[in-house]
């Protein structure tokens, strides 16, 4: 089993969703948890209250990933009360799917790709400061870099360019030890815009009809390979992408 002990993981939008079970899961790992969250205190207090249970230590930190002075205070912050980060997630995204490229207007752009590139850029380079030797760098992707699916192109494309940072940062600061990797989830069910059972039907019929296992994506699932990127087992894998979908093939 995966011993997190005296670690310390910086999980961003982790109030909700993918980030609260990563969170919850390095936290019954052992590891002390920085949540953070940009509007929903509620949600994020919850969470606190579910890792404080677990015997660790843990805070929440309100911050908006789309602005650099609140990354900068986040991970300030993290580490006024810690003293180091060992593991980060960069996982703070917003989703807008079933839109055309024709439809797409100039604030809805900028609004999608100032969360999942201008956020999760300068959440990464705030890590590659300042996690410590041998630490962890995690990016929550998408499928929808990896296989193009119409109406998402503003989404999968926002979520596209820090690939290519991943593959980068691990270069530039493999010698430290810090690895640096993507994992790719396939839709997941009861999170983001399939929290709802009856939440756009007829995408997650087609979601359904691509992948083998004929089931979308659990929050466990993307729990289990963060899991495994904070682990030791992983320590020599690096500027790496994975897919966690089922084979699911578009």
């Amino acid at each position: 089993m995966t011993n997190l002990t005296n670690k310390v993981a910086l999980i961003t939008g982790s109030a909700r969703g993918l980030g609260k079970a990563i969170a919850e899961r390095y936290a019954a790992l052992g590891a002390d948890i920085i949540i953070n969250y940009s509007r929903d205190k509620a949600s994020a207090d919850e969470v606190v209250s579910n890792i404080k249970a677990m015997g660790v230590r843990v805070i929440s930190v309100k911050a908006d990933v789309s602005k650099v002075v609140d990354v900068q205070r986040l991970f300030a912050e993290a580490i006024s009360t810690f003293g180091k980060i060992d593991i980060v997630v960069a996982n703070a995204g917003i989703e807008l799917v079933e839109t055309p490229v024709t439809d797409f207007t100039e604030e809805q752009f900028d609004r999608v790709f100032s969360i999942n590139t201008k956020g999760t850029y300068f959440t990464m380079q705030q890590a590659a400061k300042h996690v410590t030797n041998n630490g962890r760098i995690i990016y929550i992707a998408s499928s929808t870099t990896s296989y193009p699916v119409p109406g998402m192109a503003v989404y999968g494309g926002s979520k596209t360019t820090p690939k290519y940072l991943v593959e980068i940062l691990s270069k530039e600061i493999g010698h430290k030890g810090v690895t640096v990797n993507t994992i790719i989830p396939f839709a997941v069910d009861h999170s983001g815009i399939f929290a709802e059972a009856d939440s756009y039907p007829e995408l997650r019929k087609q979601l359904l009809g691509s992948c083998p296992m004929g089931r979308l994506a659990e929050v466990e699932d993307v729990a289990n390979a963060a899991e495994f990127f904070a682990s030791d087992l992983s320590s020599f894998i690096s500027g790496q992408h994975l897919l966690v979908n089922g084979g699911a093939t578009n």
